[in-house]
């Protein structure tokens, strides 16, 4: 500016030197184009003569909380670099998150000149946390590293889920082979470059050029900022022209000595103001798509899932801000917002399994909560503790315990827990329930327990309690309850009684044993007389005993429906 009087100025190259940078441009009216300076923290709409011809790095969170979504994760460790490139896309993810009831439980930094010392000591500390999906934003300059100690550390299990955002995507910055297959069963994001046929044929002149001028070198890809570094160029050259044809190039500067360098007095451009609305309403196809700059910066498409498989990143899916995740890029049949597993092809996880990673294990390490269970000898199948009269060992039953189990199997994260019987040394309850509620909010004893299973003295705190405790007014001032599993309150038990008018048998119920008794010997004694009367003159009456007496009763009872007239017939 002060020496060679620009009027534009193309850079530079990190985001923690754009900062300065953007406030000479802003007091000279030089535009300072940069397609490399990422940092969300650096807005074109704060700062008028700043021009990102990239995409912001908080464009990709919608993306990565899309995965999270999609998975049922929801705790996630956020590993990054300490860095103006790191620590920039922290509160974006943070907020992403939130909204798909996602949350950051830990964040491990990098230094920005890590030893390999320093990389190993954090992902010890990785090993001791529960949650099992990091999040890893770094350049591929330290991520490689990164993932190399990782492997060698045996974090690359199916247990473990890695995400990493575009900067370790071989878009952006390609990594080593090396780090490539460290990070088998990775899944990232990176922008959406479509195919075209310009940027196919400059491809093949790129290849051709740099083997001409590195004949001893492998050929390396143009990345995703090359592409941005040709259209940025493209883009000015255009403007330039425009601007150049009815404006002067010369700066307006004070009358300062040029023995020091004052920035109070650098001049102004008469040509950097022309420059800038030129490159803000430009519009054309470029190699790495539409070059547009809405609000002073390019605006991504979509943003592809990848999935580390090999040496290549395959890609499993899509992602738009206006339908979400999808497996093709515009899906005809998908008209609204979802983020589910099935909205992406099956990825292969680290350890080349297909099951994707349940987010969280048991801590190798760590703090247990403290639960405080109540001993009664009266009604007990809320929750019952029954001693082992060998080893002293309790062990636990009941309702209210079965109850706080099945909860601690339906969240997506362990909860280590201990139960503390609220007991004295006689193994009877220490006080009342109210006395138990109250240890917590004290966190600390007022009598110790003794508890054989621990052989030590310990300290009646709790961190909850678990058992059948009422809900009322007082313990609600110091403690907060669960949602009420069990209805209370008075109840009346009474005796069901059947209704015996739907007994099919109901007709029997007025006849009594005697009268049954009775009406059967006199059908008896009815046959008889007949029999006594009739077997002298009436032959039917007459042949074997048998059927003598099987006549008795038969005609006893055939008198009921019908006459008998034939047998008394002379």
């Amino acid at each position: 500016m002060e020496n060679e009087e620009v009027h534009a100025i193309l850079g530079p190259e990190w985001s923690s030197q754009t900062e300065f940078v953007i406030n000479l441009g802003v007091k000279a009216q030089v535009p300072i184009i940069s397609f490399s300076a990422t940092s969300p923290s650096l807005s074109p709409r704060q700062r008028r003569y700043f021009v990102r011809t990239a995409y912001d790095d908080s464009s990709q969170v919608g993306a990565l909380a899309a995965v999270v979504q999609a998975y049922g994760w929801r705790e996630i460790t956020l590993v990054y670099e300490d860095t103006d490139y790191g620590n920039g896309l922290v509160p974006y993810l943070v907020d992403a998150f939130q909204e798909v009831d996602a949350r950051i439980s830990y964040r491990s930094v990098i230094p920005a000149f890590p030893e390999d010392i320093d990389i190993v000591k954090e992902l010890n500390k990785l090993l001791m946390t529960q949650t099992r999906v990091f999040l890893v934003h770094m350049t591929a300059l330290i991520g490689s590293r990164f993932f190399v100690l990782a492997s060698e550390a045996g974090m690359m299990s199916e247990e473990i889920a890695w995400i990493v955002t575009d900067g370790l995507s071989s878009l952006l910055d390609p990594v080593g082979s090396k780090a490539l297959d460290s990070m088998q069963g990775v899944l990232g994001v990176r922008p959406h470059v479509p195919r075209s046929e310009s940027r196919t044929e400059f491809g093949e002149r790129w290849k051709k050029l740099y083997a001409e001028r590195n004949p001893h070198e492998e050929i390396a890809d143009l990345s995703l900022f090359g592409l941005w570094a040709y259209d940025t160029i493209t883009a000015l050259a255009f403007t330039g022209e425009m601007a150049w044809e009815h404006a002067k190039s010369r700066y307006l500067k004070p009358n300062t000595s040029r023995n020091n360098l004052n920035f109070s007095f650098i001049g102004i451009s008469e040509m950097g103001p022309k420059l800038l609305e030129k490159i803000l309403s430009i519009k054309f196809q470029g190699l790495s798509g539409e070059f547009h700059l809405p609000n002073g910066e390019l605006q991504p498409i979509a943003f592809e899932i990848f999935n580390v498989a090999g040496q290549r990143e395959e890609i499993i899916g899509y992602w738009t801000s206006a339908r979400g995740l999808s497996p093709e890029l515009n899906p005809s049949t998908k008209a609204v917002y979802t983020a589910t597993a099935n909205d992406l092809k099956p990825p292969v996880w680290p350890g080349g399994t297909r099951k994707p990673p349940k987010g969280w294990v048991v801590p190798m390490l760590g703090k247990k909560l403290r639960i405080g269970v109540p001993v009664k000898d009266g009604f007990r199948e809320f929750f019952k503790i029954e001693w082992d009269p060998h080893t002293g060992v309790p062990s636990y039953s009941g309702f209210s315990h079965d109850m706080f189990l099945a909860v601690l199997d339906a969240l997506p994260f362990a909860i280590p827990h201990q139960y503390i019987p609220y007991v004295n040394e006689s193994r009877q309850i220490a006080g009342t329930y109210d006395d138990m509620l109250y240890q917590i909010k004290l966190q600390k004893g007022i009598t110790h327990i003794y508890i054989e299973v621990y052989e030590d003295m310990m300290m009646q705190r709790f961190d909850a309690v678990v058992g059948d405790t009422t809900i009322v007014a007082n313990r609600s001032s110091y403690i907060d309850f669960t949602l009420p599993y069990s209805e209370s309150g008075v109840a009346m038990v009474v005796a069901i009684k059947d209704d015996e008018r739907r007994n099919m048998w109901i007709f029997l119920k007025p006849l009594s044993w005697t009268l049954w008794v009775t009406s059967g010997l006199a059908f008896i004694l009815t046959g008889y007389f007949v029999w006594l009367l009739e077997h002298r003159t009436n032959e039917e009456f007459r042949g074997l005993r048998s059927q003598q007496i099987g006549l008795i009763i038969w005609f006893s009872f055939s008198t009921l429906v019908f006459a008998h007239s034939k047998f008394f017939q002379n």
